[in-house]
């Protein structure tokens, strides 16, 4: 599902599990996990009650660096993020935004064009095997 950019698929497993995984997936694709972010445990904190939601930022500079090369704006958007998260009917998402959504929101020439396709098919390849039973992506 697709929606102003914004990725979304449904994972066969909880919040921390689906984060697990995505995190797993990526240091073995050779990313770098820059941060994890419990919204949830953030909630919580200020006395609110939150359901599970947790953030990851992760990516390599050979990804991102050709977008910022093109435009620097697109350093906003970089490194990539991906936020799991319990609906109210307690079904779990993954979702991020799309490398055409990132790609178009900061007007990429074609000399991104490359690096953005490779970006959109690694991300997909992630977030299958963070929300499905296929742990292992192949992403070169």
């Amino acid at each position: 599902m697709q929606d102003q950019g914004l990725v979304s698929l449904e994972s066969r497993f909880s919040v921390g599990e689906t984060i697990d995984r995505l995190a797993a997936a990526a240091e073995r694709s050779g990313l770098r996990i820059f941060a994890r972010i419990d919204h949830g445990r953030g909630a919580a904190e200020v006395g609110a009650d939150l359901r599970p939601t947790e953030l990851l930022l992760f990516g390599h500079p050979r990804g991102g660096t050709p977008l910022m090369l093109d435009r620097q704006t697109s350093g906003i958007d970089l490194p990539v993020k991906a936020l799991a998260w319990e609906d109210d009917q307690g079904r779990v998402w993954l979702s991020y935004n799309g490398a055409a959504w990132i790609a178009e929101r900061h007007r990429l020439g074609r000399q991104s064009a490359f690096a953005v396709a490779a970006m959109a098919d690694g991300l997909a390849k992630l977030a299958a095997a963070a929300t499905s039973e296929d742990p292992s992506p192949t992403i070169p």
